[in-house]
């Protein structure tokens, strides 16, 4: 029983001494870091708070209103078109928080814009780049001439002379086949050696138009004595076949009604009397 009492008494010591070794000096320090932590994170939060309503009161101000658009690239697209666009989406929102995005979207929807690329000129203006589709060449149906890009894609019709591409083409293929479009492709492409070579030989101008329904025999529309004439030819012989051939009709057209000027002599085919 002594024993235990002198354990009991030993423990309390220890325990009294461990409490001894406490630097009060130490626990002040404490208190004060976590109090400066504390106040801090208050300062923080209420810097953050007025640094929001700031944000907030000047997106909200006029000073950020749109009053500028800025166009550039434009050649057969609208500039008062896609300036409608961006007034349209940024009037609300003002230019800071515009959707950039959106609108170059929707101005990509626009038929002759290829791609767009949209900016803010802070703090008052959009920028708008625009890339064109290009036509290159005039695709003749059943409801009007129409011009299209190099990928086959329709843009608009035709409502003025257009001197780069000189003549319509016929024969484009409508249907949703599996071959449609390849077919096509190859038109535009047939197409566009014809306007090249017959420009580089001033012949361009004396065709009406061409038929690329049969790849394999391309014909021309020529004119003469106020009558069309069909023209067949090779494609490897293009310039030259033309040329033969309007040499061989001229001043005939009143009897000619076709000329075959895919081999090396134009054969022509004459009316019926």
């Amino acid at each position: 029983m002594a024993k235990r009492k002198r354990t009991l008494k030993s423990n309390r010591t220890k325990k009294k001494a461990r409490r001894s070794n406490i630097d009060p000096a130490a626990g002040e320090r404490l208190g004060k870091a976590i109090i400066g932590i504390v106040v801090a994170g208050l300062l923080l939060a209420g810097i953050g708070f007025v640094a929001l309503g700031a944000y907030r009161s000047a997106v909200n101000s006029s000073f950020f209103d749109l009053k500028a658009v800025n166009v550039v690239g434009t050649d057969r697209s609208s500039a008062d078109d896609i300036k409608k666009i961006v007034l349209v989406s940024s009037e609300k929102t003002g230019v800071w928080e515009s959707d950039i995005a959106g609108i170059r979207q929707k101005i990509e929807t626009l038929p002759f814009v290829k791609t767009a690329s949209v900016s803010v000129a802070l703090p008052s203006g959009i920028r708008v780049e625009v890339v064109e589709r290009v036509p290159v060449a005039i695709v003749r149906l059943e409801n009007g001439d129409q011009l299209v890009d190099d990928t086959g894609m329709f843009l608009a019709p035709v409502t003025k002379a257009e001197p780069e591409l000189p003549f319509a083409m016929r024969g484009w293929d409508r249907s949703k086949s599996a071959n449609a479009l390849d077919d096509n492709l190859a038109r535009l492409k047939l197409y566009r050696k014809m306007v090249e070579d017959w420009k580089d030989f001033g012949l361009a101008t004396r065709v009406k138009e061409v038929n690329l329904a049969n790849l394999r025999e391309p014909n021309a529309v020529i004119e003469d004595s106020g009558r069309p004439i069909n023209v067949f030819l090779a494609k490897d012989n293009l310039a030259n076949g033309l040329k033969a051939a309007l040499e061989a009709v001229a001043g005939k057209g009143e009897k000619v009604q076709a000329v075959n000027a895919a081999g090396i002599y134009p054969i022509l085919e004459y009316l019926n009397n």
